[in-house]
Protein backbone atom coordinates (compact mmCIF):
# COMPACT_ATOMS: atom_id res chain seq x y z
CA UNK A 1 0.00 0.00 0.00
CA UNK A 2 0.55 4.05 -0.81
CA UNK A 3 -1.28 5.63 1.77
CA UNK A 4 1.00 8.87 3.18
CA UNK A 5 0.77 10.54 5.95
CA UNK A 6 -0.22 13.40 4.45
CA UNK A 7 -3.35 11.36 3.20
CA UNK A 8 -3.93 9.94 6.93
CA UNK A 9 -4.19 13.90 8.32
CA UNK A 10 -6.53 14.60 6.20
CA UNK A 11 -8.82 11.54 7.07
CA UNK A 12 -8.11 11.97 10.42
CA UNK A 13 -9.51 15.40 10.46
CA UNK A 14 -12.27 14.83 8.06
CA UNK A 15 -13.44 12.62 10.58
CA UNK A 16 -13.06 14.64 13.68
CA UNK A 17 -14.16 18.06 12.46
CA UNK A 18 -17.28 15.97 10.47
CA UNK A 19 -16.55 17.98 6.58
CA UNK A 20 -14.54 18.03 4.25
CA UNK A 21 -14.08 21.82 4.39
CA UNK A 22 -13.47 21.92 8.07
CA UNK A 23 -10.72 19.69 7.92
CA UNK A 24 -9.61 21.82 5.34
CA UNK A 25 -9.40 24.97 7.03
CA UNK A 26 -7.69 23.70 10.28
CA UNK A 27 -5.11 21.75 7.91
CA UNK A 28 -4.46 24.94 6.37
CA UNK A 29 -5.26 23.22 2.53
CA UNK A 30 -7.71 23.79 -0.15
CA UNK A 31 -10.40 21.84 0.10
CA UNK A 32 -9.71 19.80 -3.41
CA UNK A 33 -6.66 18.67 -1.70
CA UNK A 34 -8.23 17.22 1.23
CA UNK A 35 -10.91 15.25 -0.80
CA UNK A 36 -8.21 14.32 -3.27
CA UNK A 37 -6.27 12.97 -0.57
CA UNK A 38 -9.08 11.01 1.02
CA UNK A 39 -9.63 9.52 -2.16
CA UNK A 40 -6.84 8.50 -3.01
CA UNK A 41 -6.70 6.63 0.56
CA UNK A 42 -9.91 4.76 0.18
CA UNK A 43 -8.26 3.73 -3.97
CA UNK A 44 -5.05 2.33 -1.75
CA UNK A 45 -7.36 0.66 0.52
CA UNK A 46 -9.84 -0.62 -1.73
CA UNK A 47 -12.94 0.68 0.14
CA UNK A 48 -14.79 3.52 0.95
CA UNK A 49 -14.20 5.62 4.27
CA UNK A 50 -17.33 7.80 3.78
CA UNK A 51 -21.07 7.55 3.16
CA UNK A 52 -20.93 10.41 1.10
CA UNK A 53 -24.51 10.26 -0.03
CA UNK A 54 -25.46 12.61 2.76
CA UNK A 55 -25.17 16.56 2.80
CA UNK A 56 -21.83 15.97 5.05
CA UNK A 57 -19.56 12.98 4.52
CA UNK A 58 -20.44 10.04 7.20
CA UNK A 59 -17.92 7.22 8.11
CA UNK A 60 -18.77 3.62 7.07
CA UNK A 61 -18.19 0.65 9.49
CA UNK A 62 -14.89 0.04 7.64
CA UNK A 63 -14.09 4.00 8.22
CA UNK A 64 -14.39 3.60 11.79
CA UNK A 65 -12.18 1.01 12.11
CA UNK A 66 -9.28 2.77 10.18
CA UNK A 67 -9.89 5.84 12.23
CA UNK A 68 -8.36 3.77 14.82
CA UNK A 69 -5.49 2.77 13.12
CA UNK A 70 -5.01 6.17 11.36
CA UNK A 71 -5.04 7.89 14.60
CA UNK A 72 -2.72 5.44 15.83
CA UNK A 73 0.04 6.02 13.35
CA UNK A 74 0.38 9.55 13.43
CA UNK A 75 0.47 9.19 17.48
CA UNK A 76 2.86 6.74 16.87
CA UNK A 77 4.76 9.34 14.23
CA UNK A 78 4.42 12.35 16.80
CA UNK A 79 5.82 10.28 19.35
CA UNK A 80 8.73 9.47 17.04
CA UNK A 81 9.47 13.10 15.70
CA UNK A 82 10.08 14.27 19.45
CA UNK A 83 12.63 11.18 20.98
CA UNK A 84 14.30 12.77 17.94
CA UNK A 85 14.54 16.07 18.45
CA UNK A 86 15.35 14.60 22.63
CA UNK A 87 18.15 12.59 21.76
CA UNK A 88 20.87 15.74 21.92
CA UNK A 89 18.71 17.08 24.85
CA UNK A 90 20.35 17.45 28.60
CA UNK A 91 19.40 15.14 30.96
CA UNK A 92 16.99 16.70 33.54
CA UNK A 93 17.56 17.07 37.13
CA UNK A 94 14.19 16.49 38.46
CA UNK A 95 10.84 14.78 37.00
CA UNK A 96 7.48 14.39 38.29
CA UNK A 97 4.95 11.16 37.56
CA UNK A 98 1.24 11.28 38.36
CA UNK A 99 -0.52 8.18 38.31
CA UNK A 100 -3.85 6.42 39.07
CA UNK A 101 -3.64 4.53 42.59
CA UNK A 102 -4.80 1.42 40.75
CA UNK A 103 -1.97 0.73 38.55
CA UNK A 104 0.14 -2.80 38.46
CA UNK A 105 1.88 -1.28 41.45
CA UNK A 106 4.36 -4.12 41.68
CA UNK A 107 5.50 -3.26 38.32
CA UNK A 108 5.75 0.61 38.74
CA UNK A 109 8.24 -0.66 41.95
CA UNK A 110 10.32 -2.52 39.54
CA UNK A 111 10.13 0.17 37.24
CA UNK A 112 11.85 3.04 40.02
CA UNK A 113 13.86 0.80 41.33
CA UNK A 114 15.40 0.52 38.23
CA UNK A 115 15.12 3.94 37.23
CA UNK A 116 16.65 5.10 40.60
CA UNK A 117 19.74 2.90 39.55
CA UNK A 118 19.70 4.41 36.26
CA UNK A 119 19.32 8.31 37.39
CA UNK A 120 20.96 8.15 40.72
CA UNK A 121 21.15 11.69 41.05
CA UNK A 122 17.42 12.26 39.74
CA UNK A 123 15.07 14.31 41.93
CA UNK A 124 11.85 12.08 41.84
CA UNK A 125 8.43 12.96 42.21
CA UNK A 126 5.32 10.43 42.46
CA UNK A 127 1.48 12.18 42.85
CA UNK A 128 -1.57 10.12 42.73
CA UNK A 129 -4.60 11.18 41.57
CA UNK A 130 -8.17 10.99 39.27
CA UNK A 131 -7.93 10.96 35.83
CA UNK A 132 -9.21 14.74 36.13
CA UNK A 133 -6.30 15.48 38.82
CA UNK A 134 -3.78 13.76 36.62
CA UNK A 135 -4.48 15.38 33.45
CA UNK A 136 -4.08 18.61 35.09
CA UNK A 137 -0.71 18.03 36.23
CA UNK A 138 0.30 17.28 33.43
CA UNK A 139 -1.42 20.19 31.35
CA UNK A 140 0.13 22.61 33.82
CA UNK A 141 3.69 21.35 33.53
CA UNK A 142 3.38 20.16 37.50
CA UNK A 143 3.59 16.24 36.45
CA UNK A 144 5.82 15.51 33.06
CA UNK A 145 3.93 12.06 32.72
CA UNK A 146 1.10 10.21 33.85
CA UNK A 147 -0.70 7.19 33.73
CA UNK A 148 -4.09 6.51 33.64
CA UNK A 149 -7.42 4.41 32.83
CA UNK A 150 -8.83 6.62 30.21
CA UNK A 151 -12.68 7.25 30.74
CA UNK A 152 -13.60 9.82 28.81
CA UNK A 153 -11.98 12.37 26.05
CA UNK A 154 -8.73 14.14 26.93
CA UNK A 155 -7.37 17.95 26.18
CA UNK A 156 -6.49 18.53 22.82
CA UNK A 157 -3.19 19.66 24.39
CA UNK A 158 -2.32 16.11 25.54
CA UNK A 159 -0.88 13.18 23.93
CA UNK A 160 -1.87 9.50 24.94
CA UNK A 161 -0.78 6.26 24.52
CA UNK A 162 -1.87 2.39 25.15
CA UNK A 163 0.16 0.73 27.43
CA UNK A 164 -1.33 -2.18 28.90
CA UNK A 165 -4.86 -3.90 28.57
CA UNK A 166 -5.54 -4.94 32.64
CA UNK A 167 -7.68 -7.85 32.96
CA UNK A 168 -10.11 -7.49 35.70
CA UNK A 169 -11.52 -10.30 38.01
CA UNK A 170 -14.90 -10.77 39.23
CA UNK A 171 -14.88 -11.04 42.99
CA UNK A 172 -17.33 -11.48 45.87
CA UNK A 173 -16.70 -12.06 49.74
CA UNK A 174 -16.44 -15.92 50.94
CA UNK A 175 -19.56 -15.79 52.55
CA UNK A 176 -21.73 -14.02 49.50
CA UNK A 177 -24.15 -15.79 48.05
CA UNK A 178 -22.37 -15.79 44.88
CA UNK A 179 -19.77 -17.32 46.93
CA UNK A 180 -21.55 -20.62 45.94
CA UNK A 181 -21.58 -20.04 42.22
CA UNK A 182 -18.62 -20.90 40.20
CA UNK A 183 -19.72 -20.12 37.16
CA UNK A 184 -22.35 -16.65 37.51
CA UNK A 185 -24.63 -15.39 34.85
CA UNK A 186 -25.76 -12.15 34.67
CA UNK A 187 -28.99 -13.22 35.95
CA UNK A 188 -27.07 -14.26 39.14
CA UNK A 189 -25.26 -10.89 39.60
CA UNK A 190 -28.16 -8.36 38.91
CA UNK A 191 -29.81 -9.73 42.33
CA UNK A 192 -26.76 -8.89 44.82
CA UNK A 193 -24.87 -5.22 44.88
CA UNK A 194 -22.47 -4.64 42.78
CA UNK A 195 -19.76 -2.28 44.28
CA UNK A 196 -18.56 -0.29 41.26
CA UNK A 197 -15.46 2.09 40.55
CA UNK A 198 -16.15 6.11 39.84
CA UNK A 199 -13.34 8.82 40.81
CA UNK A 200 -14.25 11.10 42.98
CA UNK A 201 -15.71 13.68 40.38
CA UNK A 202 -18.21 11.68 39.50
CA UNK A 203 -16.61 9.83 36.30
CA UNK A 204 -17.25 6.04 35.95
CA UNK A 205 -15.14 3.48 34.68
CA UNK A 206 -17.74 1.09 34.46
CA UNK A 207 -21.41 0.76 34.12
CA UNK A 208 -23.09 -0.67 36.72
CA UNK A 209 -24.80 -4.17 35.64
CA UNK A 210 -26.48 -4.52 38.58
CA UNK A 211 -29.60 -2.03 39.75
CA UNK A 212 -28.02 -2.12 43.10
CA UNK A 213 -24.87 -0.43 43.45
CA UNK A 214 -22.55 1.78 45.10
CA UNK A 215 -19.84 4.32 43.38
CA UNK A 216 -16.56 3.99 45.27
CA UNK A 217 -13.54 5.57 44.09
CA UNK A 218 -10.94 3.26 45.32
CA UNK A 219 -10.44 -0.33 43.78
CA UNK A 220 -8.71 -1.08 47.33
CA UNK A 221 -11.17 -0.09 49.29
CA UNK A 222 -13.67 -1.89 47.05
CA UNK A 223 -11.52 -5.05 47.51
CA UNK A 224 -11.81 -4.49 51.89
CA UNK A 225 -15.26 -4.12 51.31
CA UNK A 226 -15.63 -7.23 49.69
CA UNK A 227 -13.77 -8.78 51.94
CA UNK A 228 -16.98 -8.35 54.39
CA UNK A 229 -18.95 -9.98 52.40
CA UNK A 230 -21.04 -6.24 51.56
CA UNK A 231 -21.26 -7.56 47.22
CA UNK A 232 -19.44 -8.28 44.46
CA UNK A 233 -17.25 -5.98 41.94
CA UNK A 234 -15.08 -6.08 39.35
CA UNK A 235 -11.17 -5.30 39.84
CA UNK A 236 -8.02 -5.39 38.22
CA UNK A 237 -6.28 -8.73 38.05
CA UNK A 238 -3.37 -7.78 39.60
CA UNK A 239 -5.07 -6.45 42.79
CA UNK A 240 -6.50 -9.66 43.12
CA UNK A 241 -3.74 -11.65 43.08
CA UNK A 242 -1.39 -8.87 45.15
CA UNK A 243 0.18 -10.70 48.26
CA UNK A 244 -2.21 -8.52 50.68
CA UNK A 245 -5.10 -9.63 49.59
CA UNK A 246 -4.52 -13.13 48.16
CA UNK A 247 -6.91 -15.45 49.77
CA UNK A 248 -9.08 -12.76 51.66
CA UNK A 249 -11.91 -12.95 48.32
CA UNK A 250 -13.55 -15.72 46.27
CA UNK A 251 -12.86 -14.88 42.68
CA UNK A 252 -15.75 -16.47 40.10
CA UNK A 253 -15.61 -17.39 36.92
CA UNK A 254 -16.34 -15.02 33.81
CA UNK A 255 -16.70 -17.57 31.33
CA UNK A 256 -21.09 -17.05 31.53
CA UNK A 257 -20.62 -13.40 31.15
CA UNK A 258 -21.15 -11.17 27.44
CA UNK A 259 -18.34 -9.16 28.01
CA UNK A 260 -16.39 -8.93 31.50
CA UNK A 261 -14.84 -5.27 31.20
CA UNK A 262 -11.00 -4.68 30.30
CA UNK A 263 -9.17 -1.71 31.48
CA UNK A 264 -6.62 -0.22 29.14
CA UNK A 265 -3.17 1.67 30.84
CA UNK A 266 -2.28 4.96 28.86
CA UNK A 267 0.63 7.84 29.60
CA UNK A 268 -0.17 10.80 28.85
CA UNK A 269 1.87 14.06 28.25
CA UNK A 270 1.99 17.69 27.25
CA UNK A 271 2.00 17.88 23.36
CA UNK A 272 4.46 20.64 23.80
CA UNK A 273 7.23 18.76 25.64
CA UNK A 274 9.58 17.03 24.04
CA UNK A 275 10.87 13.90 24.96
CA UNK A 276 14.01 14.15 27.07
CA UNK A 277 16.68 11.03 28.87
CA UNK A 278 14.38 10.26 31.42
CA UNK A 279 10.78 9.75 29.43
CA UNK A 280 12.78 8.20 26.46
CA UNK A 281 13.83 5.54 29.63
CA UNK A 282 10.66 5.20 31.24
CA UNK A 283 8.67 4.62 28.09
CA UNK A 284 11.44 2.14 26.74
CA UNK A 285 11.84 0.00 30.73
CA UNK A 286 7.69 0.08 31.12
CA UNK A 287 7.25 -1.88 28.04
CA UNK A 288 9.75 -4.15 28.51
CA UNK A 289 8.71 -5.02 31.81
CA UNK A 290 4.72 -5.18 30.71
CA UNK A 291 5.69 -7.11 27.55
CA UNK A 292 8.30 -9.55 29.61
CA UNK A 293 5.54 -10.81 31.93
Amino acid sequence: MQWTLEQLKAFVEAAETGSFSAAARKLGKAQSRVSTAIANLEIDLGFELFDRSAKLPVLTEAGKEMLIDAKAILQQCHRMNSRAMAVTGGEPVAFNVAMDEAVPIQTFEILFERLAEAFPELKLTILNGSQDDIATWVNEGRADIGFIFRVKPLSESLDWYDIETVKQCLITGHDHPLALIEHPHEDDLVKYRQLAIRDRLGYSQEEPLSPRYWHVDSYYYISNLITRNLGWAFVPEHIVTHEWMEGSVKELSTAELSSPPLLTLSAIKRKARGWDKVMIWIDTTLNTLFHNQ
